[in-house]
């Protein structure tokens, strides 16, 4: 009895418990597997010299004028390293410093060899931007970490150098799994099939069998993703994780080498696997007893108070993403959503048309910043925007499952409480706001003058545009993962997109403080599954709207899709008729979003917007109305 317990508990230990290696032994073993990665990835990048040749996919001539924006003393670096002769004897140096590394001898000139091999990796980086891939960077971070420890001769140091890259491969596991964890493919268990499907990454043979025994290769999805995204748990007391965990993880990148061609990911992952090995195995053990761990309690001390500054922020952005304008009100809807609308001219007396602007997919009205202070310095319209239920100070009920006929229910419903029935109501969409404009003109029927959309959705754009219909999934899957990861406290790690920045400054804070708020990205992907199924299940043509329109369209988005012109004279087509004014505008050079976002851009966009609502007789002319555009804009005069 006694040797059957023995010979179980050598079995268990066998396949759970740590690995003990010293500090030496993980040096040696990391910089040999990330020498190897870079002398393999040195001669293919020497093999091809053609993608360096004029024309070619590196092609510094073209490839430079991706970092125009750096200071000219970096541009100057980066154009002797963009040499072809430098760059060759620079592959050439470190095939043979890396071959060095790969020989037993011992001393330091080793941290010197593997600090020149990460280095000139960060140096060849932007001279070898297309090709270059994870397994580089992984080399290029254990090379600069193992060189400055054996440089160094304080234990102390060279341990938080080994505890770094440690947890850098915790890090890199357990991002890799929890995003994946958020894609519905990975969920459920048909990720393999997809990409061993592929041009690029796949493998015929192992496609076949993925398809012909589907719930094996759904168990195998499933186990790559618990492994990734359990990772950390390598650090389990006892290191009794980490024998398992560690060969899991290099039989990974060995099956990603052979099906998916990726060879270099299973040397450069793997190296640094000998760092966990090293920072799991408990300090009892003799190989590790004077290991330093400051460098980890260091860093989960940071980590906790990034979390707590973190969380205060994200409080700090939802009281201002819910925050209203001063002086907006709002209105309860037939769905029990309250909807907060902010009236611009601050009064509902006077004959002033009433022009009501409808936001974007998963967007808010300070996007229509420049739009708003052109119409307010105009003076001639009132303007009101709104936030949809769940952005913002709206609130969403939820008590039905959501269609996009909600949305256009509480449009219809703000409009008939804050429009005065004896005044011209106009109203204004962007991108998917033009599609619920244009319903809720529908069923507004005479109450609703004019329609302008800008850059606007279509009913049938994923049936008509490959290209969008193609997207369709892709944009629900990311819309899906920034939600999650702004619910998960990563908002603090978000920076200020362009965009933001371009605004007004009086609506940036809150603009961005919508922009880092999960509950837009939810909001936005709420409704797009809505839309989704309703374009998808959409018959044309789309019927006639008894008012006048205005499709207003960026030419950016025009270039970019083909069927973009044909589905905004559709929106167009759906409003003529009765000697109605039906006008189509393209703002050259700006974007889907730059068209209302961009100084320029949006100015140009709301004067288009009143010349419209002239020439429709809802807003008084002036002496400069009339004759051609003065920023040489693309209009077609109205048509009836």
């Amino acid at each position: 009895m006694s040797k059957s317990r023995d010979r179980m508990a050598k079995a268990l230990s066998t396949v759970f418990g740590p690995i003990p290696l010293s500090r030496e032994q993980a040096m040696a073993v990391s910089e040999r597997l990330a020498a190897a990665t870079t002398v393999v990835s040195s001669l293919e990048y020497l093999r091809r010299k053609g993608d360096r040749e004029p024309g070619g996919l590196n092609d510094w001539t073209i490839g430079r004028d991706t970092y125009v924006t750096l200071s000219p003393l970096r541009r100057r670096i980066l154009d002797v390293v963009g040499d072809r002769r430098v760059t060759n004897a620079l592959f050439c140096a470190q095939a043979a410093a890396g071959s060095a590394l790969l020989l037993p001898h011992r001393g330091r000139w080793r941290g010197a060899a593997s600090m020149f091999l990460g280095l000139s990796n960060i140096a060849l980086y932007a001279r070898r931007r297309y090709g270059t891939d994870g397994s580089d960077q992984v080399a290029m971070l254990v090379q600069t970490a193992v060189g400055a420890a054996r440089m160094s001769r304080t234990p102390q140091v060279q341990d938080a150098l080994l505890w770094y890259v440690a947890l850098q491969s915790n890090l890199s596991y357990a991002v890799s799994g929890w995003v994946k964890l958020l894609g519905a493919e990975w969920r459920e268990g048909t990720a393999l099939a997809g990409i061993m499907r592929t041009r690029t990454y796949g493998h015929e043979g192992m496609w076949r069998w993925a398809e012909q025994y589907p719930g094996t290769a759904r168990w195998l999805a499933h186990s790559v993703l618990a492994m990734e995204c359990l990772f950390p748990l390598v650090y389990l007391p006892g290191g009794v994780l980490a024998r398992p965990m560690i060969a899991s993880a290099a039989a990974f990148h060995a099956a990603n080498g052979y099906f998916m061609g990726l060879g270099r990911f299973a040397t450069a992952f793997t190296s640094m696997h000998p760092m966990v090995a090293y920072t799991t195995t408990p300090r009892s053990r003799p190989e590790v007893a004077d290991r330093d761990d400051t460098m980890a309690a260091a860093t989960a001390l940071s980590l906790a108070g990034v979390a707590a500054f973190g969380a205060l922020r994200a409080v700090d952005r939802r009281q201002w993403a819910r925050d209203s304008w001063p002086g907006s009100l709002s209105v309860a809807t037939r769905h029990g959503n309250k909807i907060s609308y902010y009236r611009m001219s601050g009064s509902a007396k006077g004959r002033k048309p009433v022009i009501i602007m409808s936001c974007g997919l998963a967007s808010s009205p300070e996007m229509f910043g420049w739009v708003l202070q052109t119409l307010r310095e105009d003076g001639a319209c009132d303007v009101i925007t709104y936030s949809r239920a769940g952005i913002g100070p709206s609130s969403y009920a939820g008590d039905e499952p959501f269609t996009l006929q909600e949305s256009v229910d509480d449009l219809v419903d703000l409009v008939t409480e804050v429009a005065p029935e004896d005044r011209p109501v106009v109203l204004v969409g962007h991108s998917l706001g033009g599609e619920i404009a244009r319903r809720a003109a529908l069923d507004l029927g005479d109450r609703v003058t004019g329609v302008v959309y800008l850059d606007s959705s279509h009913p049938e754009e994923l049936q008509r545009s490959e290209k969008q219909g193609e997207t369709a999934e892709a944009l629900d899957r990311s819309i899906g993962i920034i939600a999650a990861s702004l619910r998960s406290g990563l908002g603090v790690l978000m920076p200020h997109p362009a965009w933001v920045k371009d605004l007004p400054a009086d609506v940036r804070r809150r603009a961005f403080a919508q922009f880092a708020d999960s509950r837009i990205w939810w909001t936005g992907r709420r409704e797009w599954r809505a839309a989704e199924e309703y374009f998808r299940s959409f018959e044309g043509p789309l019927p006639p709207i008894a008012s006048h329109a205005m499709v207003l369209s960026a030419q950016k988005t025009a270039e970019a899709d083909a069927a973009h012109a044909a589905m905004c004279e559709d929106l167009g087509r759906a409003h003529q008729g009765d000697g109605r004014v039906v006008q189509f505008v393209t703002v050259p050079r700006a974007g889907h979003e730059s068209i209302l976002t961009n100084p320029g851009f949006g100015q140009q966009t709301a004067r288009h917007i009143l010349a419209f609502l002239r020439d429709i007789d809802v807003v008084p002319r002036t002496d400069d109305d009339g004759g051609t555009d003065r920023d040489g804009t693309d209009r077609k005069r109205p048509s009836t």
